[in-house]
């Protein structure tokens, strides 16, 4: 594993969805996306066909969809939710005093909050990177990219459920 390579942390059933997704967007979405430049190609000049260069777009957002998709699950740790026994770790919502403000945000990844309204914060993050490891009422601080020392109080932390 590369340093550039990130490792996250999924559900079965983020997995699962993921991996659905990857695979209709790969085989079947392909397709059809291949289908919708087909038909705008036969329109007539590509210069001025409004058709073609939105589905050209399309094709290039899903072509990096896929890419993301197959690096995330290459990479990924699945797991049932973690243990809740009061010490930080991704796949947990925490609620921390964050610079005097209660903040509650799910450390890991967005892609298992779907569906979820809750703040999410990488464990790579500074915030995420402080808190991971810590025990309820435990203080840990980190730098702010202004330069700042933020001081964090964890209050609560308990396993995702979706």
């Amino acid at each position: 594993m590369t340093e550039t390579t990130r490792v996250t942390w999924l559900t079965q059933e983020a997995y699962d969805r993921l991996k659905t997704e990857h695979d209709h967007l790969a085989g079947p979405g392909r397709i059809e996306i291949a289908k919708k430049i087909e038909a705008a190609r036969e329109e007539g000049d590509l210069k001025e066909n409004g058709g073609y260069h939105a589905a050209k777009e399309e094709q290039g957002k899903q072509e990096a969809r896929i890419r993301q998709l197959a690096e995330m699950l290459a990479n990924a740790t699945v797991g049932e939710a973690v243990a809740s026994d009061g010490t930080v770790s991704p796949g947990m919502v925490v609620t921390a005093d964050v610079a005097g403000e209660v903040e509650r945000f799910l450390l890991g990844s967005r892609e298992i909050a779907t569906g979820s309204d809750l703040q999410v914060v990488s464990e790579k993050s500074p915030l995420g990177a402080a808190v991971v490891g810590c025990r309820i009422g435990d203080s840990t601080s980190y730098t702010a990219p202004n330069g700042r020392e933020i001081a964090v109080v964890v209050k609560a932390a308990e396993p995702f459920t979706g």
